[in-house]
């Protein structure tokens, strides 16, 4: 049984290289979902956004390639390639391309109850 799809298994990949930037489009490229976590590859056309929401649980990302902003609970944060941010569970957040970028998401899901 494989928990993460859409790679190959066993093979020396280039994350940036697995999703593909398209013209006026956020691409997303799911890795791995359960009710725990939730990893997903994106690619962002400059202009490109994803609108104000939040989240149950802690979301990492990192940006691969090119330029993100990403505003949390009102605090923009602009990183670049390997760069890092952590946007905590249930603050609003926010993602714009300032130009075109790839990044993973990682969302770590609390425990059920």
């Amino acid at each position: 049984m494989s928990y993460i799809k859409n790679m190959e298994h066993e093979k020396a990949l280039m994350l940036a290289n697995e999703v593909t930037i398209q013209k006026g489009q956020v691409v997303s490229k799911t890795l791995a979902q359960n009710p725990h976590v939730s990893v997903t590859l994106f690619a962002f056309d400059k202009g490109e956004e994803i609108s104000s929401h939040d989240s149950t649980g802690d979301a990492m990302v990192i940006v691969l390639e090119g330029t993100g902003q990403f505003t949390v609970d009102g605090t923009e944060y602009v990183l670049n390639p390997g760069e890092s941010l952590i946007m905590p569970a249930k603050k609003p957040h926010a993602v714009f391309a300032k130009e075109a970028f790839k990044m993973l998401l990682t969302v770590v899901f609390p425990p059920a109850v």
